[in-house]
């Protein structure tokens, strides 16, 4: 007998709805199977193997995240392709901040309706995500939750799991003054600041269709604009050269995210003019009449992750990056100081 519920339907739990979303979904997971993966969608347990081979002691790394209020704006602008991006994004960039490849993801979609047509659309972005990282999907949940959530909006979180080698992990251990410290450029705000962003620009469907100059586009595809997946270059770099620490900078922006990366007695010396500020920063900045220090202790500013390299390999990191297609800059150096960071 088919699975139906009369009963939940009236309480407005559609449980057909959930399975044309799966079967919606079947084909955008399908494309992110890699190698270990043991189990399709529809198990209780996402089930994967790890490749061992070569590995002396083999450390698991975890991260977790949601998208947060940037949500508003898919919800607003109807447009739910490209937010499932962000939400691997947030947990893979973290979890390469050790050096670890990330392996497996899964997503947690809580919705107020069962759109299967939407739920599709948010999973084909998680699966984009993680085709863009390596990283499978092998599981996940959609919750349906009536009077919980209002009919057209939805949260999405997410968490993934990668593995190092122990002897290989980044952690500042080996850094010194006089490293150098790189910036990989963002893609623009990614994930972080969105209840100030709409605050300033008094979000909604009007203000995020207003078109500007500096931008070459609308406020609404700039503000949505995926966060950038840095994990092949990054593993790609490690190859190639030593990688003494990496910072993902997320919400709290440089001030809170630099000196996480930093060893005891060594601070990070930015120089602020060392990258270019991305558009989008300098019209928040102006429209919300935000102070320097508050944009910098909020945004990424254009600068998505920082790496610190030895000196004597900063240029050879720079041509590596810039052919896996990263634009990356030189924007500090490593300095004897225990104030964490210094934007100068």
């Amino acid at each position: 007998m088919k699975s139906f519920s009369e009963s939940y339907k009236a309480a407005g739990v559609d449980v057909t709805a959930g399975y044309e979303a799966v079967e919606r979904m079947k084909t955008h997971v399908a494309r992110t199977k890699i190698p270990g993966v043991l189990s399709g969608i529809g198990s209780f347990g996402g089930l994967f193997q790890p490749n061992l081979a070569g590995m002396k002691e083999p450390v698991l790394v975890s991260g977790t995240d949601g998208v947060g209020t940037k949500l508003r704006l898919a919800f607003l602008m109807d447009k739910h392709d490209t937010i499932g991006i962000d939400c691997v994004a947030m947990c893979v960039n973290d979890v390469i901040c050790c050096g670890a490849q990330p392996l497996f993801f899964l997503d947690y979609l809580a919705v107020g309706k069962n759109f299967p047509e939407r739920v599709a659309q948010i999973v084909s972005g998680v699966a984009d995500g993680c085709v863009q990282s390596n990283c499978a999907l092998i599981g996940g949940e959609t919750a349906e939750m009536p009077g919980f959530y209002p009919e057209e909006e939805y949260d999405l979180a997410g968490f993934c799991v990668g593995m190092v080698d122990k002897e290989k992990m980044i952690d500042s251990s080996q850094m010194e003054a006089g490293d150098v410290i790189l910036g990989l450029q963002s893609s623009g705000v990614h994930s972080n600041g969105f209840s100030l962003v709409r605050k300033i620009f008094n979000v909604n469907k009007e203000t995020l269709s207003q078109s500007y100059e500096e931008l070459g586009c609308t406020l609404g595809e700039s503000l949505l604009t995926p966060t950038r997946i840095y994990v092949r270059s990054i593993l790609a770099l490690l190859e190639k050269c030593q990688v003494k620490a990496i910072s993902h900078i997320t919400g709290g922006g440089f001030y809170e995210n630099i000196p996480r990366m930093m060893k005891e007695g060594l601070t990070a010396e930015i120089k602020k003019a060392s990258f270019p500020t991305l558009p989008i920063f300098d019209l928040i900045q102006k429209v919300g009449d935000v102070p320097e220090h508050d944009m910098y202790n909020t945004f990424n500013m254009g600068i998505g992750m920082a790496i610190v390299v030895p000196a004597a390999q900063a240029e050879e990191a720079l041509a590596q990056l810039k052919s896996t297609g990263e634009t990356a800059f030189v924007i500090g150096k490593v300095e004897a100081g225990d104030e964490g960071v210094i934007l100068c």
